[in-house]
């Protein structure tokens, strides 16, 4: 046989025999060098036991509907994550931690209404993301400024309400034009007169009614709560000023009074 020349080689015959392991594999997936497809398994979330060398995971047509705190594991090699046609409404502010490498994102045709700025602060390296057929009807500026290498962006087909409230994103998609793809796709569904108006034709002039120092809705709840409070502060200071200022006007009157000579008549 030759396997009994020295401790070594029987080593490496031993590892012949009984091969590695090889990194783990969900069992509703295909694996392949990397690449992990797990589409169409009727998932209702993303598989934990994925490789740490795994570089494309591929989600579509799935029933995720949330991606909560931490969806996945650390997966630092991963470039491409696809998770189209789910029923994805929801995803938390840190479901994409531990992505750090990830280059492509693709969320299209979901149900997604709104996304916090911080959702994408951990995709330092995204170059392309797809928000396209979705429910979404503005879009903060923070969630763009928070992908520094952002080269490719699909928006189209969202129901976008062309008010006050969509000038920021407008300014953004006015700026960074070369990576809006499919622009003419991106029309206003509200105000039913704007209805199908592409959201690029708009020009400054469209939006001079807007205030530039209108307030945020946390603005507006905070002059609720401390409005009342300031107004029954300016209550009881004015109730204390005019006790003070009615004691001592009686005060002087005491004083007064007993300063006063007094004249004593006699019968």
């Amino acid at each position: 046989m030759g396997c009994w020349r020295g401790p070594s080689t029987v080593l490496a015959c031993l590892l012949l025999l009984h091969p590695l392991p090889s990194p783990a594999c969900p069992a509703a997936c295909r694996c392949s060098l990397g690449d992990v497809d797990c589409s169409e398994r009727a998932l209702r979330e993303v598989p934990q036991n994925l490789s740490a060398n795994t570089s494309t995971l591929w989600l579509g047509y799935n029933f995720i509907t949330v991606l909560g705190p931490h969806s996945f594991p650390p997966l630092p090699e991963l470039l491409l994550l696809s998770l189209p046609h789910n029923r994805l409404g929801l995803i938390h502010s840190q479901a994409l931690v531990g992505l750090g490498a990830l280059q492509e994102l693709d969320l299209s045709n979901n149900y997604l209404t709104m996304l916090a700025p911080e959702t994408f602060l951990p995709l330092t390296s995204l170059a392309t993301l797809n928000l396209g057929s979705n429910r979404l009807g503005e879009l903060e500026p923070g969630v763009l400024h928070a992908l520094p290498q952002l080269q490719a962006l699909l928006l189209q087909d969202n129901p976008w309400v062309c008010s006050c409230g969509i000038l920021p994103l407008w300014r953004w998609l006015s700026h960074y034009r070369e990576k809006v793809q499919e622009k003419s796709l991106l029309l206003c569904r509200v105000p039913e007169q704007l209805n199908n108006y592409p959201i690029m034709a708009f020009r400054n002039e469209s939006f001079r009614q807007c205030q530039e120092t209108s307030l945020s809705a946390q603005h507006h709840i905070a002059f609720l709560i401390i409005g009342p409070f300031l107004f029954m502060a300016s209550i009881f200071f004015c109730t204390f000023m005019g006790s003070i200022i009615v004691i001592y006007n009686n005060l002087r009157k005491e004083s007064h009074f007993w300063r006063r000579p007094h004249v004593c008549r006699g019968r």
